[in-house]
């Protein structure tokens, strides 16, 4: 019996959809590099998942850091991004884990991304919406409470991913539609900015270079094209 399929969906399911224990230190980066932000860069923060701290990709490839580097190399002075994030977070743990690292704005640039472990857990969607509002209101709060500061971004469709064909894809999809539909909706009745990278992530059967070795997460590859939609916006916001 070929066991290697069994094993890949037990670890990559550990992977992403892992829950925050007690006492365990979330993940906040200072500047990547270990240096201090220079007088005059503009500053940023990261939240998230698995999807922003880069599950299974080197940390250069997170696409935070692609970010920065691209905004950096077209003369766009930003520090490299702080990120508060944990493979396997949902709404209540992505809270947790900000109560916990009590991050200092105000921030210049301030990402969310948030809700595939809601969905994989079949958490309740009013409780997402209302947990997200909640994120998405200290997310601007971070910002010196400027929500044109706040980028949103789409949760990707992991049924587009080898993980995902061993389930059932087309119920993924409407899944994640139903919980990208509402952080559209709550990001919308705010001035912060939507990103949709959601159609990006569902070339990845087609696309495999998309997909991140362990079979389940987002490439290098695919978090660059991620940054190509985000990036025209984030230099606007920094360029204010």
């Amino acid at each position: 019996m070929n066991t290697r399929p069994i094993l890949l969906a037990i670890v990559t399911s550990f992977l992403l959809f892992s829950c925050l224990e007690d006492g365990e230190t979330p993940v906040i980066k200072q500047p990547s590099d270990g240096s201090k932000p220079v007088s005059g860069d503009n500053r940023y923060l990261a939240l998230g998942d698995s999807y922003t701290i880069g599950e299974s990709v080197p940390a250069e490839q997170r696409w935070p850091v692609q970010l920065q580097k691209k905004l950096q190399a077209e003369g766009v002075k930003v520090a490299s991004p702080e990120i508060i994030s944990r493979t396997g977070w949902t709404t209540s743990e992505l809270a947790e884990g900000i109560r916990a690292t009590n991050p200092k704005g105000p921030y210049q640039l301030v990402t969310l991304l948030i809700g595939v472990n809601n969905q994989y857990r079949g958490l309740d969607t009013a409780e997402y919406r209302r947990q997200f509002r909640e994120l998405l209101v200290q997310s601007a709060a971070f910002a010196g409470n400027d929500y044109a500061r706040v980028m949103v971004v789409s949760i990707p469709d992991y049924g587009y991913t080898p993980f995902g064909q061993s389930r059932d894809r087309s119920e993924i999809s409407r899944a994640i539609d139903r919980f990208n539909l509402i952080n559209a909706q709550e990001t919308r009745k705010t001035p912060a900015v939507y990103i949709n990278i959601t159609a990006i992530s569902r070339n990845g059967i087609a696309e495999p270079q998309l997909v991140a070795p362990d079979g389940l997460h987002p490439s290098g590859e695919q978090y660059r094209r991620w940054v190509e939609l985000i990036f025209p916006v984030a230099k606007s916001i920094l360029s204010k």
